[in-house]
């Protein structure tokens, strides 16, 4: 193409977007920093802030016909279980049965909950196995909106008729979420691209299903199993901080335009954003540039092609904290389905609905955070994690330390017997519960994501030294960050390294072990596991 490309201000721009952003060399047209369709993303965000808390404040009555229907559903699912629990004779696994039934009340609510469903699946380590093994068949089982309806919805938003704005609508759409569903189109200019078409209505049902859920979710605490660690009042909390957002896409791209800036400020180079298009987004319809890859989980085409799986895996790692460490955003909803690894080994990023950013004292107590973690430093680690809104302003660290003996030596839990380990958590969960802990969102939508990345290691590199890749990500942070991330925090750059005996300590694993592999870790996790399955 020309090296000079139509602005959405109809002048012309010789620079490629490639010097600010993580954009494809493909290029089929040049975003700018402030398309059109950004202009109020700034206001819209701030508005959707501030609805949020009027969507799950307190009510005496909730919409009576949804809750009637979401308790006939929810509540026929619990009440099913327990009658099966009373039963005589063989049973099924109590948390697995629970799961499925409450995976099957989801899927017949409609999109707000299979959206939430579909949260809770990539939330692996924050909510229980068995209910994040069940809520992950969620992905597949959204129906299709025929397409004369998605056709009426990108006409009324382009204002034009389909057929003037594209060469080509594929009507069968490549994929079918909660909240839209993306089809394959190209345009009259013959630019290869996937359109997102937001369902109708899906605003009001969303509203009127947050108004359920936040009058449900504190008559749930301590009544259902899977839920005694999520919390449902903050998880509903959460929740609608996330899908509000989702609502309007032009906020969607824009995460994609920051996100992609990001990794070019800090030199990361091994991702790959999608463009927007500059003029053709609106609240409903996104139009983006078409990406070509293998899938994440793939792993026998890319290897026979040529990729380094295990570059990809630290290329992942590593660019996802630059970007919440460096600029406080990243991408909130890494899952195989959102990620493709192109031939020449770099990652394409898809799906921005889910973004974390933070405020620049988040950000800074998020970097203590991390940095605390990497030289062991405790009483820095709670301390960032109270500025975080994990704990109450006025936490007293050494109460916390004391009441959940982290003073003490780590016990490693392949050595405790199942009523050990068990009363061993519930100590702690009672403890958290009463200091008032709580799980703010970019700290789930983070530790979520560093779950994915750790099972996309057993994926893509099960046979990596999992010590040596510690010491390799440190390495590189130290090298390439480590005095901008000194100044930040105020420390010296020199007193800055890497315990490995902690790190070790902090897993339960004998200071004297060099080496652990995923392989490793995979079987002493399922040691684990066994403990908590019902004999």
């Amino acid at each position: 193409m020309s090296a000079t490309t139509p602005k959405p201000d109809g002048g012309a721009s010789t620079e490629s977007d490639r010097s600010w952003g993580a954009f494809s060399a493909a290029e089929p047209w040049t975003i700018t920093h402030t398309p059109t369709w950004r202009r109020h993303c700034t206001l819209i965000r701030n508005a959707v802030a501030r609805r949020t808390p009027e969507l799950i404040a307190p009510r005496r009555v909730p919409p009576l016909r949804r809750l009637l229907v979401v308790a006939w559903h929810i509540g026929g699912a619990v009440a099913a279980w327990r009658l099966r629990q009373l039963l005589p004779g063989r049973r099924p696994d109590s948390r697995a049965d629970l799961s499925r039934r409450l995976r099957l009340a989801a899927e017949a609510l409609g999109p707000t909950y299979i959206k939430l469903g579909q949260i809770i699946s990539s939330g692996r380590g924050i909510f229980p196995i068995e209910l994040v093994t069940e809520f992950a068949l969620c992905r597949d089982r959204v129906p299709a909106m025929p397409y004369a309806t998605a056709r009426a919805v990108v006409e009324a938003e382009l204002r034009a008729p389909i057929d003037t704005v594209f060469a080509s609508f594929e009507p069968t759409p490549i994929a079918a979420a909660s909240i839209a569903q993306v089809h394959r189109a190209h345009l009259h200019s013959g630019e290869s691209v996937v359109v997102k078409v937001q369902r109708p209505d899906i605003g009001a049902t969303v509203a009127e299903d947050l108004a359920v859920m936040a009058w449900l979710a504190p008559w749930l605490i301590g009544r259902i199993p899977v839920a005694a660690l999520a919390n449902p009042p903050v998880l509903v909390e959460v929740f609608a901080d996330t899908i509000t957002e989702e609502l309007d896409f032009r906020l969607e791209a824009e995460n994609m335009l920051d996100v992609a800036a990001a990794f070019t400020a800090v030199g990361q180079d091994g991702y790959v954003i999608p463009r927007p298009h500059p003029t053709l987004i609106t609240q409903r319809v996104l139009i983006m540039e078409e990406l070509e890859g293998f899938g994440f989980e793939a792993v026998q085409a890319m290897r026979a092609a040529g990729v380094d799986t295990e570059k990809v895996v630290r290329t992942g790692m590593v660019g996802f904290m630059e970007g919440c460490m460096l600029h406080g955003i990243f991408h909130g909803d890494l899952h195989a389905g959102n990620l493709l690894v192109l031939p020449d080994e770099r990652i394409g990023l898809l799906d921005f609905g889910i973004t974390g950013r933070m405020r620049p004292p988040q950000r800074l107590a998020f970097l203590r955070l991390l940095v605390a973690a990497s030289t062991n430093d405790l009483r820095t680690q709670i301390e960032a994690l109270r500025d975080l809104g994990a704990l109450p302003p006025d936490t007293d660290i050494d109460d916390v330390i004391r009441e959940l003996g982290l003073d003490q030596p780590i016990l490693d839990p392949i050595t405790l017997s199942q009523e050990e380990l068990m009363g061993e958590i519930s100590r702690v969960v009672k403890a958290l519960l009463a200091m008032g802990a709580r799980m703010p969102k970019v700290l789930m939508l983070f530790v979520k994501n560093m779950v994915f990345l750790d099972g996309a290691m057993a994926t893509l590199a099960p046979d990596l030294d999992i010590f040596a890749e510690i010491e390799k990500i440190s390495l590189y942070f130290a090298t390439h960050h480590g005095e901008v991330i000194a100044a930040q925090i105020g420390m010296d750059p020199q007193a800055w390294e890497l315990d490995m005996d902690g790190m070790r300590a902090s897993m339960g694993i004998d200071p004297s072990v060099e080496e652990l592999t995923y392989q490793d870790l995979l079987e002493r996790r399922e040691q684990i596991r066994r403990k908590f399955k019902k004999r």
